[in-house]
Formats: C-alpha cells, structure tokens, sequence
C-alpha cells in the first residue's frame, strides 16, 4: 500500500457492496486437517494475529472466508515494532517497525488454529522478504505473531509442512515471533475493501493452492 493510497475516497461507504462470507477452503497439510477435524466447541474468546503485507487484503480475505464464526472480528492495526500508538503516516515511512497486520478473534473451538495458519500461507507470497507485490518495506513483511506456546508450536508445523509441499526451493521468510502490543489502525482501513470495492489490493492476495 502507497502512502495514504485513496485517503479521501477510504471515507465513502458502501454496505451492498460487502461480500456474504464463503466457507473457507479445505485444509491440505497434515497438522491443519488434523486440527479441523478435532474441532469442538469451547468457551471464550481466541486471537490470531498475521501480516502479509497490505493489512485491507489480509484482513478482507480472513473476514470473506471466516466471517460466520460465531464472535469473529478481523481488525487491522500495527505490531511488531516500537513506536508507542503510531499512526498510519508513521507506519508506512518504514521507521516504526511495526508491520501492517491483522488481528483475528473467534470463539474457541470454532476454528483451528491450524487452519488460519494455513489459509495465512496460501493467501501470500511468503518468500519475499519486506515485500508483497509492489508494496516493498519491513512494514509489508509476512510475519505470524502467536499468543501462546502451542500457537507457535502450530505455526511451525504448519510452516514446515507448507514448505515442503508448496514452496520447494522457495524458501519461506514469514516472521514468526511472540505477539506484543497491539494498535488499531485508524477507522477508515477497517473493512476497507467491502466499503471501497474498486479500492487498491495487492495482487499477491489470491488462492495459491
């Protein structure tokens, strides 16, 4: 995403043009299909944190797929860096650390964690360092931010098995690292592809498998 990329049009809205949520693909790899079929219902709340450059495609792809678990909510906002509150014109100068991401809640059980690290790879390009598509910075970096020991045991599962199947002789650069502080973006990114449709998205946001 360039600077400030459509900032005057972010603020029209547009609500027959959001998307009905479609059911997620099936997962591929072993760890995530396992996880689907575990599934069961439990109480609380569950987050999911990912960047994969531009935060309006990560964040609409997850909330098309996933939208119908039951509490879900996709926000896009800033983490990973040091800058305490950094607003968006900071963020894209490339100097805060922080990357463009999105942080994902859901009612436990509804989904595997598995499962989304999956979708994550296969909705990117995870062997691109600080880049996807035209959008080059730290700020664009693939980077999975897990919130427990087991996230992050999950996540390098399901790391390893997507290289191994996917990406051959590609080797994957996603970040995956402790998730820290966490900071909303401002209003007008949220849901920024259903209230803009013919808004920018990077083109590495797509089906890979």
């Amino acid at each position: 995403m360039l600077p400030l990329r459509n900032f005057l049009a972010s603020f029209s809205t547009n609500s027959a043009a959001k998307m009905a949520p479609k059911t997620p693909p099936n997962p591929t790899v072993p760890t995530a299909i396992k996880g689907r079929e575990g599934l069961k219902l439990g109480e609380g709340v569950e987050h999911a944190t990912f960047a994969s450059g531009c935060f309006w495609g990560t964040e609409h792809l997850f909330s098309k797929h996933y939208g119908h678990l039951p509490q879900f909510k996709a926000i896009s906002g800033y983490t990973g860096g040091q800058a305490e509150n950094p607003s968006y014109r900071q963020v894209c100068s490339g100097t805060t650390g922080h990357a463009e991401a999105v942080q994902l809640s859901y009612q436990a059980g509804s989904v595997s964690y598995a499962e989304l690290v999956e979708f994550f790879y296969r909705t990117h390009d995870p062997t691109t360092v600080d880049r996807q598509g035209p959008d080059r910075g730290s700020q664009y970096r693939s980077a999975i931010f897990y919130h427990s020991p087991e996230q992050e045991e999950l996540a390098r599962k399901v790391t390893q098995e997507v290289q191994e199947k996917y990406l051959e002789g590609k080797p994957i650069v996603t970040q995956i690292v402790k998730a820290g502080k966490w900071y909303p973006a401002e209003d007008y990114h949220q849901e920024y592809l259903d209230n803009n449709p013919g808004g920018y998205e990077c083109p590495t946001h797509r089906f890979y498998w």
